[in-house]
């Protein structure tokens, strides 16, 4: 049962949206790869504005994915893509579907 979430904001540097949005693309088959991570959502909120948002059961799934690839390599390329630096935002979830 879906009970803990993450969500993470990101706004892109300008000119590099098209580059954010192929970085959450690539990220897709690494997180396919970890079983704890029930749901994994790459958004586009609007002009320059993504987001991540993924579902887990447990804490030590969503810690396992913190301390993963995806995040990882979000880390890693924060300064090249994005204006301001991610914030990881730890979510109960009350209620899913």
């Amino acid at each position: 049962m879906v009970k803990l979430a993450l969500y993470v904001p990101l706004k892109a540097k300008p000119g590099k949206e098209s580059e954010v949005a192929a970085f959450l693309r690539s990220a897709l088959p690494l997180v396919q790869q970890e079983a704890g991570t029930l749901n994994w959502y790459a958004i586009e909120e609007g002009p320059g504005q993504y987001a991540i948002f993924d579902t887990f059961d447990s804490e030590e799934d969503r810690q396992a994915h913190l301390d993963g690839k995806v995040a990882a390599a979000l880390m890693d390329k924060a300064s090249e893509l994005f204006s301001e630096a991610p914030q990881i935002h730890k979510l109960t979830v009350l209620a899913a579907k």
